[in-house]
């Protein structure tokens, strides 16, 4: 409780409560909170190993969207223009929307167009879109793991 000293001996209780150690105590929390959260992200460089998992079975007539070099796209062999691409995969499709497309594009193709054409194909009401990557074949080196190094676990 705190007292008032007022005249005479009397002494009132005061209702008031003093916020300032409050306030003090929140601002080194937050000092604390700014100077451990910078350091609290790491950066390590890792070189992730290849995935070695067996390929999902293709499918008897797949539909492959290309977003070539150039920008231009090409629904099987035939080269397309991004107006045409709705009607060209409902005309081959039978209006059946479940298809899976799948989507390729070349490396020189900026993320930002690839995602372009996935939101026409999205405006189509085509969901199903896999993207197609080459499949790299690890070296027998790198898919066992070396004998004596601590951390890695072998199997017989």
């Amino acid at each position: 409780m705190a007292g008032r000293l007022s005249e005479g001996d009397d002494l009132s209780e005061n209702h008031e409560i003093n916020v300032t150690p409050f306030i003090d105590v929140m601002l080194v929390l937050l000092i604390i909170f700014m100077v451990a959260a910078p350091l609290s992200t790491v950066d390590i460089a890792v070189d992730l190993p290849v995935a070695t998992a067996k390929p999902q079975p293709r499918p008897n007539k797949p539909l492959f969207l290309t977003v070539k070099a150039d920008l231009s796209l090409a629904f099987g062999n035939d080269t397309i223009t991004r107006g045409q691409l709705a009607g060209s995969l409902d005309s081959v499709t039978g209006a059946d929307r479940q298809q899976r497309v799948f989507l390729r594009a070349d490396k020189t193709v900026p993320y930002g167009e690839v995602i372009k054409v996935m939101n026409l194909l999205r405006a189509a009401g085509y969901l199903k879109v896999a993207l197609v990557g080459l499949e790299e074949v690890p070296s027998p080196q790198a898919v066992q793991p070396q004998l004596g190094t601590p951390g890695t676990a072998t199997s017989p």
